[in-house]
């Protein structure tokens, strides 16, 4: 299978209450799904630039659904990548951890009756986490960036990026308050997907520096 590639087809900018970003609409070789780059200043050539690699939630982005960290984490990678005034959010169109919206939402009344986040994808015939970092890397290289510092909490999107050719030089958590809704859920990101979250009461021996690429000077 030859490797997927993506085409920039539009570009415009979109002032936000954090300053102005461009906006890239991409179409790619592997599905027919709209891919997207966002992001502020000059990306090309750039090293070590900050980069957040967000899989779609209609629910928490768009609804600000409880349920998760999504639109939290989005917003604070917006505005991370604004104080700096470099660096990109890419928007994967993968919801659900790559279920789609149909299957998240029988997955959450999975989650009403008692199952976790994880046994919910399970149940429904999907794997745990069915996401593809591929077309983000292929952006990322359109975009004409060297290295990043990534934006997350999750050690294997890491790898999945480095497996792509993608420079990872840093880790940026993006940790967000838990609360009632949501506590299961990130508690099971944790203690069964391998995310570094509560660092303090949920600390565990694997749960390390050696899941993160080292920053360099």
């Amino acid at each position: 299978m030859s490797k997927p590639s993506v085409t920039r087809t539009a570009a415009a900018r979109i002032p936000t209450r954090y300053g102005d970003f461009q906006l890239c609409y991409y179409t790619n070789t592997l599905d027919n799904k709209e891919h997207l780059a966002f992001y502020m200043g000059d990306l090309a050539q750039a090293e070590g630039a900050l980069a957040r690699v967000h899989s779609e939630c209609f629910t928490g982005d768009v609804l600000g659904s409880l349920r998760c960290d999504c639109g939290e984490q989005l917003d604070r990678a917006l505005a991370l990548v604004a104080s700096e005034g470099l660096g990109v959010v890419i928007y994967l169109r993968q919801e659900g951890r790559g279920i789609g919206l149909e299957q998240k939402l029988l997955a959450y009344n999975l989650q009403d009756q008692g199952y976790d986040t994880v046994d919910a994808n399970l149940m429904l015939g999907h794997g745990a986490d069915e996401r593809s970092y591929s077309l983000a890397a292929c952006i990322l290289d359109d975009l004409g960036v060297q290295s990043v510092r990534l934006m997350t909490n999750n050690p294997a999107k890491i790898t999945a990026l480095q497996a792509e050719g993608i420079k990872v030089v840093a880790r940026v958590p993006l940790e967000i308050a838990v609360n009632a809704e949501n506590q299961g859920y990130m508690i099971t990101k944790a203690k069964r997907m391998d995310h570094l979250l509560f660092s303090k009461p949920f600390a565990s021996s694997h749960h390390s520096d050696l899941h993160e690429p080292q920053p360099t000077n």
